[in-house]
């Protein structure tokens, strides 16, 4: 079983300063509040038989992962492809302005392209596909934690959660329902 925890609430109080400009933003780390929801997190006994974390490389994320394996005792390991969401996915950082834009759109159009039309954000299903790519390496392992992004857990489940929220995934199931869409259609 995966356990997707969305990372803990971060402090952006130095952001667009110093380093903390574009996409040093991602640099910021957990507030206090954050740190105390990932470790309210930490007590729930689903988590208990972890194996193992992955987590992104965003400071949120990792500090998030950090924490969990401190309260665990289990390694963590960083995944690239556990990214946040792409406002572009050419992978050129946009200016903040322009990612809103693609983000708003993102939102109108619920996460998914409208029929016959490509769109330079990434949409909920290629997330999906992505992060099914990088959970298949992980399958049979045991319980395994996965800290991340509220988009991300989104494309997976369905709903968007709170900080340090944790929404239990079957793998196994979802390439199961897959298949049998698959051959249906």
């Amino acid at each position: 079983m995966f356990y997707l925890i969305r990372h803990g609430s971060a402090d952006y109080t130095e952001k667009d300063t110093k380093i903390y400009q574009g996409f040093g933003n991602h640099l910021a780390p957990l507030s206090v509040k954050g740190m105390q929801e990932i470790e309210m997190t930490a007590a729930d006994p689903r988590l208990a038989q972890a194996r193992l974390i992955l987590s992104p490389p965003y400071t949120r994320a990792l500090q998030s992962a950090a924490i969990l394996s401190r309260c665990f005792q289990i390694p963590l390991q960083v995944e690239t492809d556990l990214h946040e969401w792409v406002a572009d996915q050419t992978y050129v950082y946009l200016p903040d302005e322009q990612a809103a834009r693609h983000y708003d759109e993102f939102q109108v159009c619920g996460g998914f392209y409208p029929p016959g039309e490509e769109k330079a954000w990434e949409s909920l299903p290629a997330m999906r596909r992505r992060m099914i790519r990088v959970l298949r390496r992980y399958c049979g392992l045991g319980d395994i934690l996965v800290v991340c992004h509220g988009l991300v857990i989104q494309s997976l489940c369905g709903f968007h959660p709170e900080n340090g929220e944790i929404a239990a995934f079957d793998l196994d199931s979802c390439i199961r329902d897959q298949n049998t869409e698959q051959s249906k259609g």
